[in-house]
C-alpha cells in the first residue's frame, strides 16, 4: 500500500477515502506553505475565512505591522462580561532541508501506519485544527459556554514574535479581548504523559565585539583581537560545559532548569595575511526563571573585562521577564486543566519550556499561560527533519481539547471577573 498524498476536504463533511474529516482539514492546513523566510499569510487568512463561516463565528484581523495580521474567531460566553479564555496558536513555520526529508515537506503525505509527515505537524499545525474541531464539535452539539472562548492565529513567531504576538499585546485590541487563561503550544512526549509548561527560559542573543591590533600574519602581533576571542570563547564554553554537567548528574533537572549556552556565529578577517583589527562572537543563551538576571549579566561583564581591553558586548535579544504560571491546585484556572486531564486518565509533567513561544509575551503582561500540545507517544521533531504526528494521537488531541473548552470556560465567577 503507497502512502496516501490526497485528502482535501472541509472539517465538518465526510474526509477523502473514508478518512476522517479533521485529518483530511490538517493536511490541507498542512499544505499552505506559510513558511519563513516569505511565508503564504494570504493562504492562511484565506483558510481561516473559511473555516470561521463554516462555524459561524465572527473573526476580527488585526495588522499589527505591514503585512502581519493577527486574526482572532470569537465564541461569545452566555456572561461575556466575564474573563475570556484564549487558544492560541502560530501560523508560521521553519524552513526545511527537503533532501533530509522522506517526501514533500509540503505535501502532508500520511504513511500506512498513520504517520502525517509534514512541517507543521508538531509545531504547531495541529494544535490549530485540534482547537477548530474541538470548537465544531461542541457548537455541533450545542453546547454553551459560561465564558467567552477566544481562537487567535498570530504570524512571525518562529522569528522572535516581534510583528506578531509582541506587539500585539501592546495594543487596545489585545486588552479588549478581556482574556484570564490562555492555552499556547507545548511539545510533544515520547512516553506516554503529556508535558505541560507553566514558563519560559529567557532567550539572550548576544555578540562580543573583540577588538585588537592589526598587522602582518608574518608577525608575533601583541594584543590581538583573536587572543580577545578565544578567552571569551572559553569563557563561555566552559560555563556550558558545567550546566550541561548539572543537568547529567540530577534527576530533577529537566533541559528548561539549566543555562544553555551555544556558540552560532563568529565573524572577523579580510585577509590570510592580515591580522584583523576587530573580531565578533555570537551566543544564544536561554536562561531559566530560577537565575538572577542581573549577576549573571555581571558575569559576562566579568568574562569581557578578564579576557582583555576594550571588548564591549550588544543584544540582539535580551527577554527579561521571568512570570510563571501557577500550577497550584488551589488556583482555579489551573484546578479546572488539571482535573480535566485527570478525568481523561492523563499523566502531566510540569517544566519550564526550554525555548521560547508566545507564552511569554502572555505572562509579561500578568495573564496566565498554560504551553500544552497533547502529542504523547510522539518523538520531539519540531524544526527537525521528517517532523511527523500520528493521525490518531492527532485525532484524540481534539478529544481533549473538548473536555478542557468546557472546563475552563466553565470556571465559576473569579474575583478577577469583577
Amino acid at each position: 500500500m503507497l502512502p496516501d498524498k490526497d485528502g482535501v476536504g472541509g472539517g465538518g463533511g465526510q474526509g477523502t477515502f473514508g478518512e476522517d474529516p479533521s485529518v483530511t482539514l490538517f493536511r490541507e492546513y498542512l499544505r499552505l506553505q506559510t513558511v519563513h523566510p516569505e511565508p503564504d499569510y494570504d493562504a492562511a487568512l484565506r483558510f481561516l475565512d473559511r473555516i470561521a463561516e463554516e462555524l459561524g463565528l465572527p473573526m476580527k484581523k488585526i495588522e499589527v505591522c505591514p503585512g502581519r495580521v493577527v486574526s482572532v474567531m470569537t465564541w461569545e460566553g452566555t456572561h461575556p462580561s466575564l474573563k475570556s479564555v484564549l487558544l492560541n496558536s502560530h501560523t508560521d513555520v521553519v524552513p526545511v532541508y527537503q533532501e533530509h526529508w522522506k517526501y514533500d515537506a509540503f505535501a502532508a503525505v500520511k504513511d500506512t501506519e498513520g504517520n502525517i509527515f509534514a512541517r507543521g505537524t508538531q509545531d504547531m499545525k495541529s494544535v490549530t485544527i485540534q482547537y477548530i474541531q474541538a470548537i465544531r464539535r461542541l457548537k455541533a452539539e450545542g453546547r454553551k459556554l459560561l465564558r467567552t472562548v477566544h481562537l487567535m492565529f498570530v504570524p512571525d513567531e518562529e522569528v522572535g514574535g516581534h510583528k506578531g504576538m509582541e506587539t500585539f499585546v501592546t495594543l487596545p485590541e489585545f486588552q479588549d479581548l478581556n482574556i484570564g487563561f490562555a492555552l499556547d503550544e507545548g511539545l510533544a512526549n515520547p512516553g506516554e504523559a503529556f508535558t505541560v509548561f507553566y514558563g519560559e527560559r529567557n532567550p539572550w542573543w548576544i555578540t562580543v565585539h573583540c577588538p585588537g591590533s592589526p598587522g602582518h600574519g608574518s608577525r608575533f602581533v601583541e594584543n590581538t583581537a583573536a587572543e580577545k576571542l578565544r578567552s571569551i570563547i572559553n569563557s563561555f564554553l566552559d560555563f556550558r560545559e558545567k550546566e550541561k554537567g548539572r543537568l547529567n548528574t540530577s534527576e530533577c533537572f529537566t533541559l528548561g532548569d539549566v543555562t544553555t549556552v551555544n556558540l552560532t556565529m563568529v565573524k572577523g578577517g579580510v585577509a590570510y595575511n592580515v591580522i584583523p583589527a576587530e573580531m565578533d562572537v555570537s551566543f544564544d543563551l536561554r536562561i531559566p526563571p530560577t537565575v538572577n538576571l542581573q549577576e549573571f549579566e555581571e558575569q559576562i561583564k566579568q568574562w569581557c573585562k578578564e579576557a582583555g581591553e576594550g571588548i564591549t558586548y550588544e543584544f540582539a535579544q535580551k527577554h527579561m521577564n521571568q512570570n510563571l504560571t501557577s500550577t497550584d491546585e488551589s488556583d482555579p484556572w489551573w484546578n479546572a486543566f488539571s482535573t480535566t486531564c485527570k478525568a481523561m486518565n492523563m499523566t502531566l509533567e510540569k517544566e519550564i519550556f526550554p525555548a521560547a513561544t508566545d507564552s511569554r509575551f502572555i505572562r509579561a503582561v500578568g495573564l496566565p499561560a498554560i504551553g500544552f500540545s497533547p502529542m504523547n507517544r510522539t518523538p520531539i521533531l519540531l524544526h527537525d527533519h521528517n517532523e511527523y504526528i500520528n493521525e490518531q494521537v492527532f485525532l484524540k488531541g481534539i478529544q481533549v481539547y473538548e473536555h478542557l473548552v468546557l472546563a475552563l470556560a466553565d470556571v465559576p465567577v473569579l474575583p478577577c471577573d469583577a
